[in-house]
């Protein structure tokens, strides 16, 4: 270990499949692992920023029945013992409203949202009920962003500032230099900076250089969906896999 700031880890996974009790299992353990930070996925048809990976874990926890009673019932027993903010697309929060959504999030004890199709406009005109039950709604940042557009996105910022590694999808191991963008955000804000997209075991240490954490997804979803392993086995390896990770961004 390092003499430097703990770098943290986010680990995502996709609510309530195969079943609730083994994504409080999964979590809890991942917890244990080092995962600072849990994002529990909200299953929805058409994940738009997410890849094949995640995209088959929504479809294959709404064939399985997933409903928003088993988000909450999952988050009543995670989100007490774990930094947890849930995960999903505009049309569930919309459909339920944002509102019913934050006092279910104040009652379980969830400190806030990732909602990656809700342009800036939009996300303000919501932060003040995210403001009234001081939740935070996680902003986005692309490679793609001019240094105008960072300034605007990154003002309200909240927790931490989610920056896409790369314009596409989740999962897709693709790169490009993000030091510009680095400073760009460092310039106008101290929220912490955490990489998403492409992270896993072999390229976490690499992308984790110059931000203060990363955002893992696919690497441990496709165990979620890998029928051949056993609960046991599932929650066993990516709990490694996590302890890895969190292991090489601090070393």
């Amino acid at each position: 270990m390092s003499n430097n700031i703990d770098k943290k880890l986010v680990g995502y996974i996709t609510a309530s499949y195969p079943e609730n009790n083994f994504t409080v299992d999964l979590s809890l353990s991942m917890k244990e692992a080092g995962v600072d930070t849990l994002e529990l996925g909200i299953p929805f048809s058409d994940p738009v920023a997410d890849g094949p990976v995640i995209e088959k874990a929504n479809l294959l926890a709404l064939n399985n029945g997933f409903k928003l009673s088993d988000l909450f019932e999952v988050s009543s027993k995670i989100a007490p013992q774990m930094d947890t903010l849930w995960m999903g697309y505009m049309n569930p929060f919309y459909k339920y409203g944002i509102e019913n959504f934050l006092k279910k999030a104040e009652e379980y004890g969830i400190s806030g949202t990732i909602i990656p199709d809700v342009p800036y406009e939009m996300a303000e005109n919501i932060l003040p009920l995210y403001k009234k039950y001081n939740k935070a709604n996680i902003s986005f940042v692309a490679p793609t962003d001019s240094e105008a557009r960072i300034k605007e996105i990154i003002s309200d910022s909240q927790k931490f500032i989610y920056m896409v590694a790369y314009a596409g999808i989740t999962g897709s191991g693709q790169s490009e230099d993000l030091s510009t963008i680095i400073s760009n955000v460092r310039k106008y804000t101290k929220t912490p900076l955490y990489i998403g997209f492409g992270v896993d075991a072999k390229t976490c240490k690499e992308k984790s250089q110059g931000v203060d954490g990363v955002i893992v997804g696919s690497a441990f979803v496709k165990h979620i969906i890998d029928d051949s392993l056993s609960y046991n086995e599932k929650i066993t390896k990516i709990s490694a896999i996590a302890k890895e990770i969190k292991e090489k961004i601090n070393e």
